[in-house]
């Protein structure tokens, strides 16, 4: 068992990392990790943005974590639930203290994980921390408060339901997986958010689940000093109590035939297309994932050769927007375009496709790669300009590793990838069996 770490910090990570050390070292501040007996996990980064503080949580539960059948959605239901009230805090006197601090506080949930934040004055730190201590160790919600905030998820799905582009993802996740929970979107499948106001029972178990020590982070980002940031949280957070729940998220088995699905839209609507293949999982140690992250603005961004040519000249497409996140398990590389005529739909496709062939058999231009890899650093670092801007950068990265050291190991791996490699793993990942496309129209668009 780990014990509290009082004169040093985890070997590697809770040692202050000097700021700028190699050229490719990009985050550039120092920061601290330690690590409490119960697997909280405290990362502190003081910065030179005076009086303010930002307050991150991330809790590593979204909707990949939702393993039961008839019982999606419930990560992004604590997003709500959350708010709902603690042992020793009602709502109206979270929002009050909240209130008092000057606080922006809010939350946002996502396949992977759920993160809670919060932006305040540096003196109010303590009271704040006291406060999202109790709610992530105490919260408390009456099955009354938890019926309404579960029909306010179904009005929000409701609402959602009527951008087609929601579909067309819902769609495209429950198409391209067959057993991983990447199938359901964050929101969930339709029939288990209706069941929802019914789980109040099962809402329980998925909080003593997920919101425990061992899922979580605390980031601390601002003006703020380790041993301040440390004392507050063995403090307030320090009897918190180990679970010992593990999800068993089902591996998703290869594909062994390009997939297809069509959705009919009730609404007028230009055609919307999905063209995505299986990609790899997040990682700053194997090339495959960063080999296409620089690949993906070279091949679809705006500055490509089949933007330039759908979007701007023969203006046959108004948008066209690749998609590609990091994700601990392998997830789709999408391309998503809005087509003007139905009819050019098909040509909008094999467009597509050979751009996603052609980077499979010829590398890249290494001035546009060396260009791309450049921009790419360079709008990371340029995010960095206040301490909430910093700690929402990092919060998906503490999201995935738990350090911001992955995001110096990353960018380190940007820059060792050359043109070949990026053929290579375009030529491994860009098959027809690893492939699903989604067309969206209106009923009778074609006829």
């Amino acid at each position: 068992m780990k014990k509290f770490l009082a004169a040093i910090s985890v070997l590697c990570f809770a040692a202050a990392v000097p700021a700028q050390q190699k050229e490719t070292r990009l985050f550039p501040y120092n920061y601290t990790i330690d690590d409490l007996d119960n697997g909280l996990r405290l990362v502190t980064v003081p910065t030179d943005f005076p009086n303010m503080i930002a307050l991150y949580i991330v809790v590593q539960a979204g909707s990949r974590n939702e393993v039961e059948p008839g019982k999606s959605g419930y990560a992004h239901l604590f997003e709500h639930i959350m708010f709902r009230g603690s042992e020793h805090y009602t709502p109206e006197q979270r929002d009050r203290i909240l209130k008092k601090a000057g606080a922006e506080s809010n939350a946002t949930t996502n396949f992977d994980r759920t993160t809670y934040y919060e932006t305040f004055s540096k003196e109010d730190l303590e009271p704040v921390m006291k406060l999202e201590a109790d709610r992530f160790q105490r919260l408390k919600y009456p099955e009354p408060a938890y019926k309404t905030e579960s029909l306010a998820v179904l009005g929000e799905y409701n609402k959602n339901s009527a951008d087609p582009t929601e579909k067309l993802d819902e769609v495209l996740h429950a198409t391209a997986f067959n057993r991983h929970t990447y199938a359901h979107t964050t929101m969930g499948f339709l029939k288990d958010i209706q069941d929802m106001p019914n789980q109040y029972n099962y809402s329980l178990q998925f909080y003593n689940r997920f919101y425990r020590p061992e899922y979580t982070t605390i980031l601390l980002v601002g003006d703020v000093s380790r041993d301040q940031a440390l004392g507050l949280t063995k403090k307030y957070f320090g009897d918190w109590k180990r679970g010992n729940y593990v999800p068993d998220i089902a591996v998703e088995p290869p594909q062994n035939a390009p997939r297809t699905a069509a959705v009919d839209w009730n609404s007028p609507t230009l055609p919307w297309l999905a063209v995505a293949f299986r990609g790899p999982a997040y990682s700053d140690e194997k090339i495959d994932k960063a080999a296409l992250d620089l690949l993906s603005p070279i091949a679809f961004g705006p500055n490509s050769e089949l933007y330039q040519r759908l979007v701007l000249k023969e203006q046959k497409v108004d948008e066209l927007q690749p998609d590609f996140g990091n994700h601990p398990d392998p997830e789709l590389f999408t391309i998503y375009s809005r087509i003007k005529d139905p009819k050019d739909v098909d040509y909008v496709r094999e467009q597509i496709l050979a751009t996603f062939e052609r980077f499979s058999k010829e590398p890249v231009d290494q001035a546009k790669l060396d260009a791309t890899r450049s921009r790419i650093r360079y709008s990371f670092a340029l995010r960095l300009n206040s301490s909430s801007a910093i700690a929402n950068a990092l919060a998906g990265y503490i999201g995935l590793r738990r350090t911001p050291e992955t995001i110096n190991r990353l960018f380190a791996l940007y820059q060792r990838i050359t043109p070949q490699d990026i053929r290579m793993i375009a030529n491994q990942y860009f098959t027809p069996n690893n492939r699903t496309i989604v067309t969206l129209t209106s009923k009778g668009a074609k006829d």
